[in-house]
């Protein structure tokens, strides 16, 4: 029997989808009702269980995502920005809680979010994981005591099929430093130095990347003056961190007034 709101995963084929089905199937609060992969996916009409190699679960992957979200209430969505965009416009008129975990999202993508969250309820954040919305509080807090004595620098590493850089995580690290120092983060970013760049400028934010082998998320935010060194760090292991996070947002969405929401808001920790 099941029970628990039926949840949508997107790009379901993918490591992150797959965590997700799996995390939702294991968990006694919700359960999955739909599974969606892009048109000519191999997967497309094959039972869900069968197609992660395990036993048939009742669900048949499709492209059709309005047909998908009609017996929802929720749909988690790791995928693209163009896909996000169009994945919000469908879940508002669904009225379905839209958990986004999508990253790379241009300003543009995110504005477009924003007529859906007059009619749904959207949970968009860079991570899901408790640990890391701890560590951007904490990054915030930091910047904020420490004057332009201390450079800030963020380096994030992650495995070597991500396709957007900074992360989604660093660029909420690099918000919650810009926020601590009072500054727009968009006029203090430095990203990708290379050649002769000159010294660095007093109080700008930098930002690195390293993408390699299967490494699932690690951050560090470093505050460097001369003779001391502070450095906050997070290191995810698993990503049933950022699906267990996905899966707390879309238990916490329902029955939540419509708006835009992120995972401080789930956690408890907005304004602390």
């Amino acid at each position: 029997m099941t029970t628990g709101p039926g949840i949508v995963v997107t790009g379901a084929s993918g490591r992150m989808g797959q965590m997700l089905i799996r995390t939702i199937t294991d968990s006694p609060n919700a359960h999955v009702i739909g599974a969606i992969e892009r048109p000519g996916h191999p997967w497309l009409g094959r039972d869900l269980g069968e197609a992660m190699g395990g036993p048939a679960m009742g669900v048949i992957v499709t492209s059709d995502a309005l047909e998908a979200f009609a017996p929802a209430q929720a749909v988690i969505d790791f995928t693209a920005p163009a896909a996000t965009v169009e994945f919000a416009k469908l879940a508002a008129q669904a009225r379905l809680v839209h958990v986004i975990g999508t990253t790379g999202m241009s300003d543009e993508d995110i504005a477009a979010l924003g007529p859906c969250g007059h009619h749904a309820v959207i949970v968009r954040a860079g991570n899901m994981s408790l640990g890391v919305n701890l560590l951007t509080q904490l990054t915030k807090q930091v910047a904020a005591a420490l004057d332009e004595d201390f450079d800030i620098e963020i380096i994030e590493s992650h495995h070597n099929q991500k396709v957007d850089a900074p992360s989604g995580t660093a660029l909420m690290l690099g918000e919650a430093a810009a926020e601590g120092r009072g500054v727009s983060l968009d006029a203090v970013s430095d990203r990708g130095r290379d050649g002769i760049t000159g010294k660095r400028t007093p109080g700008h934010i930098g930002f690195h990347a390293i993408r390699g082998g299967d490494i699932v998320g690690e951050h560090d935010v470093l505050f460097a003056a001369t003779g001391e060194r502070i450095t906050l760090r997070h290191v995810a292991s698993d990503r049933a961190v950022f699906a267990r996070g996905a899966l707390k947002a879309a238990l916490w969405g329902q029955g939540r007034s419509p708006g835009e929401y992120d995972m401080l808001d789930v956690l408890g920790l907005k304004g602390s």
